[in-house]
């Protein structure tokens, strides 16, 4: 493992743990001595989501990640919580042991998880999921909440 301080090509592990991301592992430079962290994953089978209009799309967690913090934006969730529901809902879609999944299912997933969380960041999710087109679609949304 190279050391991101020095580039030094050996280290050794001081720690290593089970993560939601995998296999942690604290390492120490056998160099410079500083130490740091690397995580081992466990590289899955690829998953396509089925789109609406019937494409395929290769399962992208940046995307499912960048449109669930747009929704938390300026809100007062911290990252890990966030962070800490992308992983659930990732972890709940793989674990249906499918290889294609109806983006409908990944968005009600979502909306649900969100709903949990924060009620406006919900309705930001919502309001581009469920494609409102005026007032009445908010006030509906608002309504079942």
């Amino acid at each position: 493992m190279e050391c991101p301080y020095c580039s030094y090509k050996s280290s050794k592990v001081t720690d290593k743990r089970s993560s939601p991301q995998g296999v942690r592992r604290r390492r120490e430079c056998l160099k410079c001595k500083k130490r740091f962290t690397t995580y081992e994953k466990i590289e899955r089978g690829d998953l396509y989501v089925i789109k609406k209009d019937g494409r395929r799309e290769k399962f992208d967690r940046n995307k499912l990640e960048a449109g669930i913090e747009k929704a938390f934006e300026k809100r007062p969730v911290s990252r890990d919580k966030i962070q800490k529901m992308i992983n659930e809902i990732e972890e709940q879609i793989r674990k249906k042991g499918k290889k294609e999944i109806k983006s409908s299912i990944v968005g009600d997933l979502v909306s649900k998880k969100i709903k949990r969380l924060d009620k406006v960041a919900y309705i930001r999710f919502a309001s581009v999921y469920r494609d409102f087109e005026d007032v009445q679609d908010f006030k509906k949304e608002l309504k079942g909440l």
